[in-house]
Protein backbone atom coordinates (compact mmCIF):
# COMPACT_ATOMS: atom_id res chain seq x y z
CA UNK A 1 0.00 0.00 0.00
CA UNK A 2 1.30 3.73 -0.58
CA UNK A 3 1.49 6.39 1.51
CA UNK A 4 0.07 10.06 0.90
CA UNK A 5 2.84 12.21 -0.27
CA UNK A 6 3.56 14.80 2.63
CA UNK A 7 2.61 18.43 0.91
CA UNK A 8 4.27 19.96 3.94
CA UNK A 9 7.95 18.68 2.74
CA UNK A 10 7.20 19.60 -0.82
CA UNK A 11 6.27 23.23 0.74
CA UNK A 12 9.03 23.38 2.95
CA UNK A 13 11.69 22.45 0.03
CA UNK A 14 10.20 24.90 -1.90
CA UNK A 15 10.16 27.57 0.70
CA UNK A 16 14.42 26.48 1.04
CA UNK A 17 14.16 26.68 -2.82
CA UNK A 18 13.33 30.68 -2.62
CA UNK A 19 14.71 31.58 0.41
CA UNK A 20 17.88 30.56 -0.62
CA UNK A 21 17.93 31.43 -4.36
CA UNK A 22 18.75 27.77 -6.01
CA UNK A 23 17.50 26.42 -8.67
CA UNK A 24 17.09 22.82 -7.68
CA UNK A 25 16.52 21.09 -4.55
CA UNK A 26 16.60 17.16 -3.66
CA UNK A 27 14.63 15.11 -1.11
CA UNK A 28 15.23 11.40 -0.30
CA UNK A 29 13.96 9.40 2.35
CA UNK A 30 13.26 5.42 1.80
CA UNK A 31 9.66 6.17 0.93
CA UNK A 32 10.10 9.09 -1.84
CA UNK A 33 12.27 10.83 -3.52
CA UNK A 34 11.40 14.51 -4.77
CA UNK A 35 13.09 16.85 -6.69
CA UNK A 36 12.04 20.54 -6.95
CA UNK A 37 13.74 22.74 -9.67
CA UNK A 38 13.07 25.79 -11.09
CA UNK A 39 13.73 27.12 -14.91
CA UNK A 40 16.35 30.36 -13.85
CA UNK A 41 15.89 32.87 -16.12
CA UNK A 42 19.40 34.48 -16.49
CA UNK A 43 19.22 38.49 -16.61
CA UNK A 44 20.04 39.61 -19.78
CA UNK A 45 23.06 41.57 -20.70
CA UNK A 46 23.78 45.09 -21.22
CA UNK A 47 24.46 46.24 -24.74
CA UNK A 48 27.82 45.50 -25.82
CA UNK A 49 29.68 48.92 -26.15
CA UNK A 50 30.89 50.06 -29.83
CA UNK A 51 34.03 48.79 -30.70
CA UNK A 52 37.06 51.15 -30.55
CA UNK A 53 39.29 51.63 -33.30
CA UNK A 54 42.79 49.38 -32.61
CA UNK A 55 46.26 49.71 -33.21
CA UNK A 56 48.22 47.66 -35.76
CA UNK A 57 49.55 44.64 -34.59
CA UNK A 58 53.49 44.67 -34.01
CA UNK A 59 55.34 42.15 -36.61
CA UNK A 60 56.12 38.68 -34.93
CA UNK A 61 59.65 38.13 -33.80
CA UNK A 62 61.15 34.89 -34.56
CA UNK A 63 61.30 32.52 -32.37
CA UNK A 64 65.28 31.10 -31.32
CA UNK A 65 64.06 27.55 -31.57
CA UNK A 66 60.87 26.16 -32.81
CA UNK A 67 58.80 24.69 -29.81
CA UNK A 68 58.52 21.61 -29.03
CA UNK A 69 54.68 20.27 -29.76
CA UNK A 70 52.43 20.07 -27.12
CA UNK A 71 51.53 16.52 -25.17
CA UNK A 72 48.07 15.67 -25.98
CA UNK A 73 45.37 16.37 -23.46
CA UNK A 74 45.16 13.15 -21.17
CA UNK A 75 41.12 12.05 -21.59
CA UNK A 76 39.56 11.93 -18.60
CA UNK A 77 38.14 8.50 -18.08
CA UNK A 78 34.54 7.84 -17.47
CA UNK A 79 33.44 6.40 -14.93
CA UNK A 80 29.74 6.98 -14.75
CA UNK A 81 28.28 3.56 -15.87
CA UNK A 82 31.19 1.17 -14.30
CA UNK A 83 30.34 -0.86 -11.82
CA UNK A 84 33.60 -0.26 -9.93
CA UNK A 85 32.41 2.92 -9.08
CA UNK A 86 31.71 4.04 -5.82
CA UNK A 87 28.86 6.98 -6.63
CA UNK A 88 27.53 10.04 -4.60
CA UNK A 89 24.29 9.18 -3.20
CA UNK A 90 22.96 12.73 -3.31
CA UNK A 91 23.96 16.26 -4.06
CA UNK A 92 26.40 18.11 -1.91
CA UNK A 93 30.23 18.44 -0.90
CA UNK A 94 32.53 15.50 -0.51
CA UNK A 95 35.17 15.35 2.45
CA UNK A 96 37.89 12.54 2.68
CA UNK A 97 38.51 13.09 5.86
CA UNK A 98 36.23 13.50 9.33
CA UNK A 99 38.11 16.67 9.52
CA UNK A 100 41.25 18.45 8.04
CA UNK A 101 43.63 17.37 10.59
CA UNK A 102 42.81 13.38 10.30
CA UNK A 103 44.19 10.89 7.38
CA UNK A 104 42.00 10.81 4.53
CA UNK A 105 39.59 7.81 4.94
CA UNK A 106 41.04 5.87 1.84
CA UNK A 107 44.04 6.34 -0.56
CA UNK A 108 44.80 4.46 -3.47
CA UNK A 109 46.35 0.70 -3.24
CA UNK A 110 44.16 0.85 0.71
CA UNK A 111 42.08 -2.35 0.28
CA UNK A 112 38.14 -2.07 1.59
CA UNK A 113 35.44 -4.01 2.70
CA UNK A 114 32.20 -3.59 1.65
CA UNK A 115 30.84 -1.33 4.11
CA UNK A 116 33.78 0.52 4.59
CA UNK A 117 33.53 4.74 4.68
CA UNK A 118 35.30 6.01 1.97
CA UNK A 119 34.37 9.25 2.46
CA UNK A 120 31.54 12.10 3.69
CA UNK A 121 29.20 14.04 1.75
CA UNK A 122 27.96 16.86 3.29
CA UNK A 123 24.31 17.51 2.55
CA UNK A 124 21.49 20.69 4.46
CA UNK A 125 25.12 20.36 6.97
CA UNK A 126 24.71 17.16 7.61
CA UNK A 127 27.72 14.88 6.85
CA UNK A 128 26.46 11.36 5.50
CA UNK A 129 28.85 8.52 4.91
CA UNK A 130 29.57 7.10 1.60
CA UNK A 131 30.54 3.23 1.74
CA UNK A 132 31.92 1.27 -0.06
CA UNK A 133 29.41 -0.91 -2.46
CA UNK A 134 31.98 -4.42 -2.75
CA UNK A 135 35.22 -5.54 -1.22
CA UNK A 136 38.54 -4.27 -3.33
CA UNK A 137 41.64 -2.19 -3.94
CA UNK A 138 41.06 1.68 -4.00
CA UNK A 139 42.10 1.94 -7.79
CA UNK A 140 41.20 5.99 -7.93
CA UNK A 141 39.85 8.97 -5.98
CA UNK A 142 38.36 10.91 -8.69
CA UNK A 143 37.25 14.08 -6.31
CA UNK A 144 39.31 16.60 -4.13
CA UNK A 145 37.86 17.24 -0.57
CA UNK A 146 35.66 20.43 -0.73
CA UNK A 147 34.53 19.76 -4.70
CA UNK A 148 30.87 19.82 -4.97
CA UNK A 149 29.50 16.68 -6.26
CA UNK A 150 26.28 15.75 -8.19
CA UNK A 151 23.81 12.89 -7.15
CA UNK A 152 25.58 9.42 -9.30
CA UNK A 153 28.54 11.17 -10.05
CA UNK A 154 31.54 8.49 -9.57
CA UNK A 155 33.91 9.25 -6.41
CA UNK A 156 36.20 6.49 -5.85
CA UNK A 157 37.22 3.56 -7.88
CA UNK A 158 37.14 0.29 -6.03
CA UNK A 159 38.92 -2.55 -7.85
Amino acid sequence: MSTPLDTKIIGKLAEILDKNNLTEIEYESEECRICLSRNAHPAPLPPAPPALPTAPAPMPVPAAAPAAPAAPAAQAEDYSNSPNAVKSPMVGVVYLSADPNSPNYVKPGDSVKEGDIVCLIEAMKTFNPVKAHKNGTVAKILVEGGDPVEYGEPLVIIE
